[in-house]
């Protein structure tokens, strides 16, 4: 299967000019996010700490990502500044909680993205996109108008709003969200949202009825789909047996799940008694044996 960029079709019929101006408008009174935080993001920042326009913390080929997003020459990356989520744990805290990397308009986020196509990544990985969606929308149009071909990777934190997704329907190949949490008391202590669990299940549903499971072309790279990733958490906290259950039962037990590993406790989290320690071998064979149980057998 080659691939064609799911974005393109909506370009060339004006339909995605249209969804870039329909996502544009909500930035007046935000609600773009769960949050729903109603700032007027025109004129100050709202609760993701990001105004009008996108902050780009870097833009770089990654070897790091899936080996289906990886390849041979990278999954071009561009790492936004500022989330909605408050994760504090988080790896990437400098990015995610901070809002002093350089903004970029429509049309600079679109030349990285060309960039990154000249430099011959496989894809364009968003990373964090859930509170700029408007602004990445207004850029891609330009950059499919300059050429731009590339898959589109929404790699989000899961904490989505429906709405939002729905702007994105026939936008995005692949969608690699967290699921970071089965249990709501979970997501008020350590990420500062009261409704992960419940928010982040629906926005996973709908991705995977916009994409369906991962799509590999021919050398094993993914050109459209669903890629879950989800970090275990020490004693158990973030919920894996529940979560693997969900996924098996509810999107596909053909759902490529990363199973990450590689807790360890940064940011705030060496003050935070039950994420105060890495994750233990043991626990990591539990969460996978767990996922095999559900049904699970797709693995990065």
């Amino acid at each position: 299967m080659t691939a064609r960029p799911a974005y393109l079709t909506l370009h060339r019929s004006g339909e995605l000019a249209l969804r870039a101006e329909q996502a544009a408008a909500h930035l007046t009174s935000c609600d773009l996010c769960p949050r729903r935080c109603r700032v007027d993001r025109t004129t100050h920042a709202g609760t993701c700490r990001i105004g009008r326009w996108a902050r780009v913390a870097s833009f770089h080929p990654h070897f790091g990502e899936e080996a289906p997003l990886t390849g041979q020459h990278g999954s071009g990356t561009i790492f936004f500044s500022g989330c909605n989520l408050r994760c504090q744990f988080c790896q990437n805290h400098d990015i995610s909680q901070a809002a002093d990397a350089p903004e970029v308009d429509a049309a600079q986020l679109a030349a990285m993205m060309l960039h990154l196509q000249d430099l011959g990544c496989h894809n364009i990985n968003l990373v964090t996109p859930s509170h700029v969606a408007a602004q990445i929308l207004e850029a891609l149009d330009l950059a499919a108008y300059q050429g731009l071909h590339l898959p589109l990777v929404y790699n989000s934190g899961g904490y989505d709003s429906l709405e939002t997704l729905r702007l994105l329907d026939g936008v995005i190949d692949i969608y690699m969200p967290d699921m970071k949490y089965a249990d709501a008391r979970a997501g008020q202590s350590y990420s500062h949202v009261s409704d992960y669990p419940a928010v982040n299940r629906a926005a996973v549903k709908e991705m995977h009825r916009q994409v369906g499971d991962l799509v590999l072309d021919r050398e094993g790279i993914a050109v459209r789909g669903l890629l879950v990733r989800h970090l275990v958490l020490p004693s158990g906290q973030a919920g894996t047996e529940q979560i693997v259950r969900f996924l098996a039962r509810t999107t596909s037990r053909g759902t490529y799940l990363n199973l990450m590993d590689q807790y360890r406790p940064s940011y705030k989290a060496a003050q935070i008694e039950a994420l105060n320690r890495a994750i233990t071998p043991e626990e990591y064979s539990r969460a996978r044996s767990a996922a095999e149980a559900a049904g699970l057998s797709r693995f990065a």
